[in-house]
């Protein structure tokens, strides 16, 4: 491992290895409570992987098992209705206070906090509804989880709707559009300041022929009717194929509105599988270190990071551990860029010559020694997922959870 760590210093300087390695110390990614419940699953079939949690209290148990073995999840992002609600309805403040609770115990603490606008009634649409009481619903569960947040979590919300229409001329467009501003009008006037929004987008599902907010600038135009607490989450699953991601993101930062990501992989549509180490993933990682929106030392300007995946014939912790460890390596990729030297060979209009440059570090370095140093210097495993499977951990949760 030493003499590799030795060839990347030789070839990016031992100042930025260790850089680098720091940066992968210091890195933290919010993990969701629904990879490890009854959700997901298989889409078309009732296959669940095995000994996957019941509920609120095993979750925890299985994210602190995550966190144990990476040092990298100690926040854990939550579903109103899946995590915060006794009748599966609406939320309950009592059961959020037993889960921040429950998560303290375990070492972990509540992050972001989604409402649950995708059940119970809203299949004519939520904030956009044709029935007010609908919309009145999914007010007071935005207002709510804004509650949660700030009294309970990282001050942060995320917003996912279902909102959109199957068929032309089934809704009106600008409607809807219309309602759905409205609503989060309505509901960003009740929450407080220090309370951050982030509103997500997608392509399609449920609504095959429009979404209501189906890309990135329809989200931004949100945000900015919102306010300067407000801003753009970025899931990768959510795009039409071939779109560069990376490019969004660098257009995001220039706008200085503070954003977020949900990280995954997507092959064919959404966001069912963990994130695999790439090359977009690594340019990603290179707009974000670029753009002093990741272990920046001024807290406020970093975005937000989660994972957000569907695990539907894996192993759920594998699938979770994979993830992290492959946003390690393309962060550890991305600290190796020297960007002065890179911005030279941009200038003199070295095409192939930048190109090269650029892809030593995000396509060509193998960071793996730089993880396993960072992992070490943390008193981590150097191979989480390999560490899990010698725990006995899983043999243990599918004889007690059957």
């Amino acid at each position: 491992m030493m003499d590799s760590l030795h060839l990347l210093e030789t070839e990016f300087g031992t100042d930025r290895v260790r850089q680098a390695i720091e940066a992968v110390k210091n890195f933290q990614v919010e993990i969701p409570s629904w990879i490890f419940g009854e959700f997901g699953g298989g889409r078309f079939g009732d296959y669940m992987p095995p000994g996957f949690a019941r509920n609120i209290s095993e979750k925890l148990d299985d994210a602190a098992v995550v966190q144990k073995l990476t040092g990298a999840t100690q926040k854990v992002a939550m579903h109103i209705l899946w995590d915060f609600s006794a009748d599966g309805h609406t939320g309950d403040y009592t059961t959020a206070k037993r889960v921040d609770q429950l998560a303290r115990e375990h070492g972990l603490k509540i992050g972001s906090v989604s409402p649950t606008y995708f059940l119970h009634g809203s299949y004519r649409n939520s904030l956009a509804a044709v029935e007010k009481e609908t919309i009145d619903r999914y007010i007071d569960q935005t207002v709510f989880g804004a509650q949660i947040a700030r009294d309970l979590g990282d001050h942060l919300v995320t917003i996912w709707l279902p909102d959109g229409s199957l068929y032309p001329g089934q809704i009106s467009l600008r409607i809807a559009a219309e309602g759905v501003k409205n609503s989060l009008r309505q509901a960003a006037r009740q929450i407080d300041k220090d309370v951050h929004i982030l509103i997500e987008y997608k392509l399609f599902e449920p609504g095959t022929y429009s979404t209501t907010v189906a890309d990135w600038g329809m989200a931004f135009m949100l945000a900015n009717e919102i306010g300067d607490n407000a801003g753009v989450l970025v899931d990768l699953g959510h795009h039409p194929h071939g779109t560069n991601i990376e490019q969004i993101v660098a257009q995001l930062i220039l706008t200085g509105k503070r954003c977020g990501f949900h990280f995954n992989t997507r092959y064919a549509a959404d966001d069912d599988h963990a994130v695999e180490p790439s090359g977009e993933m690594a340019r990603i990682f290179y707009e974000l270190v670029s753009g002093g929106v990741v272990n920046n030392p001024a807290i406020e300007k970093n975005w937000a990071y989660m994972i957000d995946q569907c695990s539907s014939r894996e192993n759920r912790i594998h699938a979770i551990l994979h993830s992290i460890d492959s946003l390690q390596i393309s962060l550890a990729k991305a600290m190796l860029v020297d960007e002065k030297k890179l911005t030279k060979l941009q200038q003199q209009d070295e095409i192939i010559l930048a190109n090269r440059f650029f892809n030593n570090a995000l396509l060509n370095a193998d960071v793996r020694p730089i993880l396993a140093v960072a992992r070490q210097e943390k008193n981590l495993p150097v191979d989480p997922v390999q560490a899990f499977v010698d725990s006995g951990y899983q043999d243990k949760i599918e004889k007690e959870r059957k």
